[in-house]
């Protein structure tokens, strides 16, 4: 059980030496994370499609 403890203990110290993120820095970054992927699935997406148009072309 003592060593529960000290492994919790450490947890604890450890937890207390982070450097966390204001809430503007979180809000701004969950913005710019949110707006590349909405970007990269436009990419894709136009990307899936013109290749799809191109396959019927293709085959028929």
């Amino acid at each position: 059980m003592q060593k529960v403890i000290a492994f919790f203990d450490s947890v604890k110290v450890e937890l207390d030496k982070v450097t966390w993120p204001s809430r503007k820095e979180t809000i701004a970054t969950t913005g710019v994370v949110i707006s590349i992927v909405f970007l990269i699935s436009l990419y894709l997406g136009a990307c899936d499609l013109i290749l799809a148009k191109l396959l019927r072309l293709i085959l028929g």
